[in-house]
């Protein structure tokens, strides 16, 4: 069947379903970095164990559930717009109104309560590491050493004589006594680079208005069509 859009309209409905391919794509590569730390053998003893650090299993289920919602929020934009279908492109609609409200919402509160953010990742750290020189967990081992290279951190005091020297970034002379430890790092980082992550916030709250935008004007224009018909 013909469709009844404008020049314009046909080049808002490919936009949006550009915009929503990707979207899906990205959220089936947040679900599958959830589900591979869930299920991972390295890692998946941390759900089991009894003092297991709250704020990894906490962050685990919400890439989980946030990849899921992700790839349906995705899902209902491609075959909203391919299929021009208002009724998917109003529930896009509202699920991306609320996943944008919740945004503003996780970064005022962020904002808010950055010096809890910061201690809670700082207790986490600590917690892991305590339970890893208890315990010497393989996936404890994981967590830690993901932590140490990624934030080019080592141990709570900075020292690999800490035990953990095999887990740390590998450096040799006097970068050995300027390597930074860890709840330093962690501090550095949110507060360094919090107008980083502020900016990618507002870049991905500015592309989900538009989002949002361009989904009501191509529900309008297909429902106007049909009641032309």
């Amino acid at each position: 069947m013909k469709s009844g859009l404008s020049s314009a309209e046909q080049c808002i409905k490919y936009i949006i379903f550009g915009f929503n391919f990707i979207f899906w794509l990205a959220g089936t590569g947040v679900l599958a970095v959830g589900l591979w730390l869930r299920f991972d053998e390295r890692t998946k003893g941390l759900f089991t164990a009894e003092d297991s650090p709250s704020v990894f299993l906490t962050g685990v289920y919400i890439l989980i559930v946030a990849g899921a919602v992700m790839m349906v929020v995705g899902f209902l934009g491609c075959c909203g717009a391919i299929k021009e279908s208002s009724c998917m492109l109003g529930i896009f609609f509202v699920f991306l109104l609320i996943i944008f409200a919740a945004e503003v919402a996780a970064g005022i509160w962020g904002l808010s309560n950055k010096e809890k953010v910061v201690k809670d990742i700082q207790d986490f750290y600590k917690q892991s590491f305590d339970n890893y020189k208890k315990t010497q967990q393989e996936a404890l081992r994981e967590t830690l050493r993901a932590i140490h290279y990624g934030l080019n951190c080592c141990g709570p005091t900075g020292l690999a004589t800490d035990g953990v020297a095999e887990i740390c970034p590998k450096k040799e002379g006097i970068e050995i006594l300027l390597t930074t430890d860890c709840p330093s790092a962690i501090e550095e980082i949110f507060t360094s680079r919090l107008q980083v992550i502020g900016g990618v916030g507002i870049g991905i709250g500015v592309i989900m208005i538009f989002g949002m935008i361009f989904s009501m004007l191509l529900c309008c224009a297909i429902r106007r069509t049909r009641d032309i018909v």
